[in-house]
């Protein structure tokens, strides 16, 4: 087998398109350097030693791969052909059948004398022995090249024409599918072109640089080496995408400081604007004052979505009428760009004053009758009546808390009927501002706006809050509600969004969540765990069951199943190990504000020299518990515990069960599990000394109960038996 070849030089592919779909280049550009050079590398023409860079601008892709084969080294291949018994005659010469065989592979009957025999008796096969020619890097290269833009995360293809040419092509069009028309193909291997096409492009060493301010009409690559380098100097495109953003980074925030500003961090709009220019030049631009009127969040949108705008913040965060753009062009007098960037912000602009402005002659109270004409699913009616169940269960919610408050004085009376009364109030008009115009124009305000609203009405502060707040947490890591009263509804809304859509069958399924049930439920998690609630899940899930009626089945067991499943996930993500996850999960602790406490107790309880062994003894336990029929005697008779090794387990439980449970019940977990830990030596020498299974069923049935009472004892934090090897 030859080594692979050893004119091995850097590769150059880049494909010239017209202007890519800009949400998209960033993934297109990686996953075509990606696939471009896995496939090289499975065909032995790369190694794992290749550095990719990949480059993506508007109208590229590409990649250079360093150390890339003019042809792969040769691979040797072993061929199963059939059993020794029906490719050999008794004399040991090839049969017809092995003969046939052997001429569908392109090979003579003197090739059965070098055939290898494996495996004895009538299992004996015939394997032939070749050797594969390893591929050329234009074989290889043509077939990476098909495969990667087969698997390029395409969002949606193009059709469009081609021009058919040359002198054995008949004049015409051929039909080529794309994410956007190609029109040109390089790919060069150190300084020499390499012959391979794709759709409908033929391989060649010219590029083109930027559409307006490229130095030369067509450059002409001298090498792969050179590629980055001439695009920049003759074609003034920055062809690397992490290094064209690092640029856009360095002039926002050297315009920003300028002006004793920041702009506003947004990691989507700035690989958006990326992907929209070749060579970025950052601009300062403005609009009137009196637009500062409308809630920033409006404007900043506005700009944002629009415009591809960044606005610039004040040290407090406010924003200011001032704001930055990145043009793809670089004139010497800029102030046509700029005076045209203000000149189109300027109607986006008067438009989110004309919806705030209109907005604010209706009431948000007005609007909650229009919800009953808006409908929110075909089994679930409309946003009106879902309105009315979130009402229904942020009261049970209240009336859940109220209980779980003692004592429970006079005071604390009326502080919970004028929670219940913001709670009331916040959740008939939470959804009101969804008719709005400014919503209607940005979903992405819904909450945010119907604060705003509720403010210039003169609503309680804890009120708007509360409607700005019930959509929270939104995403990971995203703020909780700011207040007991936003706390209930935020609880409320998601729970009838869980109820509703799993009481219907609704259930996600795979990576199909469309109602973002999984966000509902973690959003549940959080808030009960952070906020560390005296809510229980499976009472807090229940009491909102009847605001649906007969509209749905009672969801309760697959509904806490999952619950379990997204804090089981939740857990794991932060750090916990599966086993310290599954013992606490596994009593399905009903206040999840307790959880982390518990797991902490179970990790410093797993540290301690006797945890091994008092989890195995656990597990034994258990195992022994599950296999008894009927009931057992509640207490242990202490006449019937014949054996020593008995005797002091059971003293010894006696001893450390009442301290475990004093602190169990003072929610200190950490100090109730270790003061189970005394039990390890009793425990051993009880399964080291007495037979459970004893043939006298009251010694049997005493001894039982005995274990009963030590699982109960040590299982009231967490389920130990899960730590056990």
């Amino acid at each position: 087998m030859s080594n692979m070849n050893a004119s091995a030089a850097n590769l150059l592919v880049e494909l010239f398109v017209e202007e890519l779909p800009p949400k998209s280049l960033k993934k297109l550009g990686a996953a075509f350097a990606e696939s471009l050079a896995a496939g090289l590398r499975v065909q032995g023409l790369a190694s794992d030693a290749s550095v990719a860079t990949s480059f993506a601008t508007p109208r590229r892709l590409a990649l250079h791969l360093t150390a890339v084969a003019a042809r792969a080294a040769d691979r040797p291949q072993q061929t199963k052909l059939m059993p020794v018994a029906v490719g050999l005659d008794a004399a040991g010469q090839a049969t017809p059948a092995l003969v046939k065989k052997l001429a569908s592979m392109g090979l003579g009957t003197e090739a059965a004398a070098g055939l290898k025999r494996q495996g004895e008796g009538k299992a004996e096969t015939l394997f032939l022995d070749t050797v594969l020619p390893g591929a050329t890097l234009a074989e290889g290269l043509q077939k990476a090249l098909d495969e990667a833009l087969a698997a390029l995360p395409i969002p949606k293809v193009m059709s469009y024409q081609l021009e058919q040419g040359g002198p054995d092509v008949k004049p015409g069009w051929t039909s080529v599918n794309f994410v956007r028309p190609a029109h040109g193909l390089v790919a060069m291997h150190g300084d020499a072109v390499v012959g391979v096409s794709v759709l409908g492009l033929t391989a060649g060493r010219h590029t083109q640089g930027h559409r307006f301010e490229a130095r030369l009409p067509a450059i002409e690559l001298r090498h792969a080496d050179s590629y980055e380098q001439q695009l920049h100097e003759d074609g003034a495109v920055i062809a690397r995408f992490d290094a064209r953003q690092a640029e856009i980074v360095r002039q926002l925030g050297a315009a920003a400081a300028a002006l004793g500003l920041k702009p506003i961090e947004d990691e989507a709009l700035l690989d958006e604007v990326t992907a929209l220019v070749e060579r970025p030049n950052v601009l300062t631009c403005q609009f009137e004052p009196e637009f500062l009127a409308v809630p920033q969040e409006c404007l900043i949108l506005t700009m944002k979505a629009n415009q591809k705008y960044f606005p610039l913040l004040d040290s407090a965060g406010k924003l200011t009428n001032r704001f930055l753009i990145v043009s793809n062009i670089s004139p010497a007098d800029p102030s046509a760009v700029v005076q045209g960037n203000e000149r189109v912000v300027r109607p986006r602009l008067a438009d989110a004053k004309f919806f705030f402005d209109q907005d604010r002659k209706r009431t948000l109270a007005d609007r909650v009758p229009g919800l009953d004409k808006v409908v929110y699913h075909g089994k679930l009616g409309t946003q009106g009546q879902r309105t009315e169940r979130v009402r229904a269960i942020a009261h049970a919610i209240v009336n859940q808390l109220r209980m779980a408050t003692v004592p429970y004085t006079v005071e604390a009376k009326d502080e919970f009927e004028v929670l219940d009364s913001k709670v009331q109030q916040a959740a008939v008009l939470a959804k009101a501002d969804l008719l709005t115009d400014m919503v209607g124009e940005f979903p992405e305000l819904q909450g945010t706006m119907g604060a705003y609203y509720a403010r210039h009405e003169g609503l309680r502060d804890g009120v708007a809050i509360a409607i700005e707040d019930h959509y929270k947490p939104r995403f990971a890591g995203d703020a909780l509600p700011r207040n007991h009263t936003g706390t209930v509804v935020a609880l409320a809304d998601k729970l009838e969004t869980l109820v509703g859509l799993f009481g219907i069958g609704q259930l996600p399924t795979g990576d199909k969540d469309p109602f973002a049930l999984r966000r509902h439920a973690l959003g549940v998690i959080r808030i009960l765990s952070e906020k560390n609630l005296p809510l229980q899940l499976p009472e807090l899930m229940a009491s909102a069951v009847p605001a649906f009626g007969e509209l749905i089945t009672d969801p309760s067991v697959p509904l806490l199943d999952f619950f379990y499943d997204r804090l089981a996930v939740s857990l794991r993500d932060q750090g916990y190990t599966a086993h310290e996850v599954d013992a606490v999960l596994a009593l399905r602790p009903a206040r999840l504000g307790e959880v982390g406490k518990r797991l902490e107790a179970v990790r410093a309880f797993a540290a301690l020299p006797e945890a091994a062994s008092l989890a195995a003894a656990n597990k034994r336990v258990s195992n022994i518990l599950k296999k008894v029929e009927g009931a057992l005697p509640e207490g242990v008779d202490a006449a019937l515990l014949r054996e020593a090794p008995e005797q002091a387990l059971a003293a010894a439980l006696e001893a450390a069960a009442p301290a475990a449970q004093r602190q169990f019940d003072a929610h200190d977990y950490t100090g109730s599990l270790q003061a189970l830990a005394v039990l390890k030596a009793p425990v051993d020498a009880f399964f080291d000394g007495v037979m459970v299974n004893a043939e006298d069923e009251a010694l049997r049935r005493n001894r039982l109960a005995l274990l009963k009472q030590l699982h109960a004892a040590m299982n009231q934090v967490a389920d130990l038996s899960r730590l056990a090897a």
